[in-house]
């Protein structure tokens, strides 16, 4: 019988010992988008809602600039039925491949007090090297850029950026 209390025992103290912080928001997919015919890319962040977020919260990304700089931050406001939450940053320019770029989200409730703060970190397998200098399409029509082509007609590709070294 003893036994069987100690064992209780040891059970509710490992129990008590549990994490109390809560995950309100998981990130659910992170990845550069490199729009080559716009010659445009971009971070995309998507993160699930769990329980527990108030109507009314924000959520800010900030992510970091590959080109330096101060981080390029994106908030967002919580709305009723919103399951998801998605991100995308300003155009990048100067991204490395296989550099890891790091991201921050912050979760406020509707006063600003903080409710969760998720860190990671997000790599490109490219590089800007394979985005041409300019769009290859322009207006509505999706008309051809004569400017993003050279004199034989192949497409300008940016080079390496200064910021990489």
């Amino acid at each position: 019988m003893t036994r069987l209390w100690l064992s209780a025992l040891i059970v509710l103290a490992l129990a008590s010992c549990q994490r109390e912080d809560t995950d309100y928001l998981t990130i659910n997919g992170k990845i550069f988008i490199f729009n080559v015919r716009l010659s445009k890319a971009y971070y995309a962040l998507n993160l699930n809602r769990l329980a527990g977020v108030p109507d009314g919260a924000k959520v800010t990304a900030e992510f970091e600039n590959p080109a330096g700089g101060p981080p390029l931050t994106v908030t967002k406001k919580v709305f009723p039925n919103m399951a998801r939450i998605d991100f995308q940053s300003p155009d990048l320019d100067c991204i490395v491949a296989d550099k890891p770029y790091a991201i921050t989200i912050t979760l406020r409730d509707p006063a600003g007090k903080e409710m969760q703060t998720i860190k990671t970190t997000l790599a490109s397998t490219l590089d800007q090297t394979v985005m041409p200098e300019q769009a290859l399409v322009r207006g509505n029509a999706y008309d051809k850029n004569p400017a993003a082509y050279d004199a034989e007609g192949h497409v300008k590709f940016r080079t390496a950026c200064a910021a990489q070294g």
